[in-house]
């Protein structure tokens, strides 16, 4: 297993101030509703943040594994990783949460944390991961939760390509941590008799998920930090397409554009955290999401098409971090040379 070794150097590139697993997937009987009961209650628990799931891959020497892709001001972008400069979480989960009694073992996997982000650790510029939160629990690469054998999420039995497949697949993309750690999951764990964790992982860490990126008019950039803001997409109408800037009408809804605010730029996703719609009421009660039921069970509307955990919605900051991640990229215009397949 890759993990974060509290050793990797927070020595990165410089960039600018800003103006925004793998753990084997579980195959013990039994142990993916363990998963789903766990990552429900961490959805409801975590105030600033739910995880965002990073994948990990180590590059290659294939140009795609060196390359992955964002969306930016409607058009489609590529992220270059240089091959040097590594990521960082900081600060460590020890200097967070220094009275919390499970650090000290999850420390040996991971320095990443979901849920306590320091908004100036590093200089970085906001990159907003985009979760298909309809898609439930196969956003996490489990086979069992139903993804795809190429780690996608699924969607009444289709592979929904993001631009990210989860942690542990040939696919994922290049430099970042395979897991992270949540004090609320770990609580979680001990109560419901897990008190060692899930699979071999510590008490209180996480695998990650499946993901398309979203950027604020950094559509060419040299290499710098980009700092982690999680977004659950709720409504599937406004979910972007791994290779375009584009989002087709799933379910319907009482929008007159249903696929209006289509999640290629920052403006659409500001008017979606602002916006309500029929269609996330319709799809995700028709397939029974745990994930959307257990957030609308905690104060989330019904028809709420986005979900920024330790945001509020227009009264929010769009731009505030919620997981400790920064991942170093430079962007240039246009799409990767490959996608996963």
């Amino acid at each position: 297993m890759a993990s974060n070794d509290p050793s990797n150097p927070s020595a990165g590139p410089s960039p600018p101030p800003t103006s925004m697993p793998p753990p084997s997937p579980p195959t013990k009987g039994g142990m993916g509703m363990v998963v789903v009961a766990i990552v429900v209650v961490v959805i409801l628990v975590l105030a600033g943040a739910l995880t965002y799931y990073f994948v990990v891959a180590k590059p290659s020497s294939s140009p795609a594994a060196l390359e992955s892709a964002a969306f930016d001001d409607g058009q489609i972008v590529t992220f270059h990783y240089n091959g040097t400069n590594t990521w960082v979480c900081t600060p460590s989960i020890g200097q967070m949460l220094p009275g919390d009694p499970y650090v000290a073992a999850a420390s040996k996997v991971t320095n990443c944390e979901s849920g306590n982000a320091s908004q100036n650790a590093e200089q970085q510029i906001p990159m907003y991961v985009l979760v298909p939160g309809f898609a439930g629990f196969s956003d996490y690469g489990i086979s069992s939760l139903g993804a795809s054998s190429h780690g996608f999420p699924e969607v009444n039995g289709t592979p929904l390509l993001t631009q990210c497949p989860a942690a542990g697949y040939p696919d994922s993309c290049p430099d970042r941590p395979a897991d992270l750690y949540a004090a609320s999951y770990a609580a979680y764990e001990k109560s419901t008799g897990y008190p060692n964790g899930i699979d071999g992982l510590p008490i209180g860490v996480l695998p990650s998920v499946a993901e398309d990126r979203l950027l604020n008019g950094n559509d060419t950039s040299p290499n710098v930090y980009w700092g982690t803001i999680l977004v659950l997409v709720l409504d599937p109408n406004i979910f972007p397409a791994q290779s375009s800037p584009t989002c087709t009408k799933v379910s319907d809804s009482n929008l007159s554009n249903p696929t209006g605010n289509c999640l290629t730029s920052f403006s659409a996703l500001k008017a979606a955290t602002e916006t309500c719609s029929s269609s996330v009421v319709g799809f995700n009660s028709a397939v029974k999401n745990p994930l959307w039921e257990s957030l609308v069970a905690s104060g989330t509307p019904k028809c709420a098409q986005v979900y920024i955990p330790g945001v509020d919605g227009a009264k929010g900051n769009l731009n505030t971090l919620n997981e400790n991640e920064y991942i170093p990229y430079s962007v240039s215009v246009g799409a990767p040379s490959s996608f996963p397949s």
